[in-house]
């Protein structure tokens, strides 16, 4: 066994503090991997303060890791020491149900192993996330990065808010001569402005407040609109192909489904602690309109969008913070204070 450091909750109402446990040796098809930066995601928050139910505790969040490979087992072939790479919100799955065998992962029937608060596949076990300073992962879970060195630190949100708003986008077939919508700008909308404009569509920016209009327009965004302002919402009936909504708070979807093309899909990726208000049917009927919901992406899709977001000098906007400050980044997390993910450097660990 690895003797591993880390930080974690003991309960929903504690605060963070060091947190020492131990990770496997590596098996044939594990990689080991250094952790070097780890953001930080609104799921860890309702996660580590139990908001959604079945946490196990201790609990060590972390599913945005970067980090550099340390050993890997006798029977891997796509890793070797030295390499940079990148871990997701999984780290296994059954691998042989039909969604599996699609390439999707994410949606494993029996389900998949999280990176963090498990349950380990055929153990049941609770997994410990990235607030530490190494992982063992088996290599099909396990990513390569092709960014440079000074950008990583901006990689790790992709590896939940970046695939998060790429699997929809790639799933409808987001592109050239499309009008797409993000609703709210915050830690996956501005993901979602940055990769749909890489995709070549024309981005409209949805928002309640005109304080975001010129951060929207820096991100990527065509143009922007005020949600709350019916004129402006007016002036778009009826003329989006796509809306991605990563809005996490309930909220009133009919404004948004009549600004839908028929035939158009606007798509929920933002859980919100309450349910939305039931959308009308009229709404939907009369032109044929779609809402759906899509959860992050499989292996595959995951290593489409980092090498992509490669490719296109792509990254998260970030705030670096020391795993010290966890619980200040939770709370200003809860205030919208960050623009627009926090990432932990992880040699504060050693601090």
């Amino acid at each position: 066994m690895i003797p591993a450091r880390a930080y974690a909750v003991q309960g929903p109402e504690d605060r963070f503090a060091p947190f020492s446990f131990e990770r496997r040796d590596p098996a044939p098809n594990d990689v080991a991997i250094a952790i070097r930066w780890c953001g930080v995601c609104h799921s860890d928050l309702h996660t580590a303060r139990g908001e959604w139910g079945g946490t196990k505790y201790p609990c060590v969040p972390g599913h945005e890791i970067v980090g550099e490979v340390t050993a890997v087992g006798s029977a891997v072939t796509k890793f070797k020491e030295g390499d940079i790479v990148g871990v997701g919100c999984m780290v296994d799955s059954c691998l042989t149900c039909s969604a599996c065998q699609e390439g999707l992962e994410q949606y494993c029937e029996p389900g998949f192993t999280g990176t963090y608060n498990g349950p380990e596949q055929g153990t049941g076990g609770n997994t410990y996330g990235g607030y530490s300073d190494r992982v063992v992962v088996r290599e099909e879970f396990v990513l390569r990065v092709g960014h440079a060195a000074e950008h990583l630190p901006g990689v790790a949100p992709l590896l939940c808010a970046g695939i998060t708003t790429w699997s929809p986008l790639r799933h409808w077939k987001v592109g050239p001569g499309q009008k797409v919508g993000v609703v709210g700008i915050g830690g996956l909308g501005h993901m979602g402005l940055k990769l749909a404009k890489a995709l070549g569509a024309h981005v409209v920016a949805f928002t309640t407040s005109p304080s975001k209009r010129e951060d929207a327009l820096a991100l990527g965004a065509d143009e922007v609109v005020i949600s709350r302002d019916k004129a402006e919402m007016k002036a778009h009936a009826e003329s989006f192909d796509f809306i991605l909504n990563t809005v996490a708070a309930p909220h009133n979807l009919d404004p948004f489904l009549l600004c839908l093309k028929r035939n158009g899909t606007m798509v929920l990726v933002g859980v919100p602690a309450e349910p939305h208000p039931s959308p009308s049917v009229g709404a939907l009927i009369f032109r044929r309109r779609s809402l759906a919901g899509s959860l992050i992406g499989g292996i595959a899709e995951t290593q489409e969008m980092l090498d992509f977001c490669a490719e296109h000098g792509i990254v998260a906007d970030t705030e670096t913070i020391r795993i010290q400050q966890i619980d200040e980044a939770y709370e200003r997390m809860l205030r919208s204070d960050v623009k627009y993910r926090f990432v932990i450097d992880m040699a504060s660990l050693a601090e």
